[in-house]
């Protein structure tokens, strides 16, 4: 479903990102780290409302990978068992991988969607405009994960310069850091400027769903799951990511009456 399809319903768009680069089975039992878990996981989250996946493969250690293989491997795993639920591929780095590597993964897997941080592909100035171009050319719609006013000054110069080109200007709103005991707050969304692009927000914490329910209400798409937060409102962790996801959907219809 695309983010108008979905407004159209009477919702925003929810995408699930069920693990992230960076948590395990040490932080939640439930966190799916094998492909497996993870086509479970973003099965189970589609039937309770989620409209999409933000993909994150692991390889045989767990850790984070942008392996080409893993990701066309998991890819065709998921058309098969949720059909109908788009699927977005992440080229976070991580702290790991650099923008020759991010590029080879976008160049090889082909993705339909992928998420990009402006601020990552800046560690390469002169690799950037490629990196833009090549999603153009073989039709990856690219989301541009913002953090700060800053970044949106950067993305925005980008824009201008042709950088990034002109249909690429989805944005995800990031409301903090991935950082020990990251609180998001509602109000965190006041940082950054007003945009007529699509936008989506993720946020972290006991307050996630109280963030996106604001972005909702602004007229935002939202991202929720356990690469943000493992707990709900009162600090107690979801049973798993479709237990998060359809307290959502609940909370976002509670909003729209």
């Amino acid at each position: 479903m695309t983010s108008n399809a979905a407004k159209a319903s009477g919702r925003p768009y929810i995408l699930v990102a069920p693990n992230g680069a960076r948590r395990g089975r040490r932080d939640h039992p439930a966190l799916p780290v094998t492909t497996d878990e993870i086509i479970m996981t973003a099965r189970g989250c589609h039937a309770t409302g989620a409209n999409g996946v933000h993909l994150h493969v692991r390889n045989a250690e767990g850790n984070h990978s942008l392996d080409a293989g893993l990701y066309r491997e998991t890819l065709t795993e998921l058309q098969r068992a949720a059909p109908g639920m788009d699927v977005q591929i992440t080229t976070e780095s991580a702290g790991v991988f650099d923008v020759t590597a991010q590029f080879e993964c976008l160049k090889k897997v082909q993705p339909e969607w992928a998420s990009i941080s402006v601020r990552e592909i800046a560690r390469d100035p002169d690799l950037a405009p490629r990196v833009y171009a090549l999603c153009a050319d073989q039709g990856t719609r690219v989301q541009h994960i913002l953090y700060d006013a800053k970044d949106v000054d950067l993305l925005e110069d980008w824009q201008l310069k042709g950088v990034v080109k002109a249909d690429q200007t989805d944005r995800l709103l990031v409301l903090g850091r991935y950082s020990e005991g990251q609180q998001s707050d509602p109000a965190d969304l006041d940082v950054f400027p007003f945009s007529r692009s699509n936008w989506m927000v993720c946020a972290f914490g006991a307050q996630e769903h109280a963030c996106l329910a604001e972005a909702a209400r602004r007229g935002g798409d939202v991202r929720v799951g356990f690469e943000n937060s493992l707990t709900g409102p009162g600090g107690a962790p979801w049973a798993d990511n479709a237990a998060s996801v359809a307290a959502l959907v609940e909370t976002l219809g509670r909003t729209e009456t």
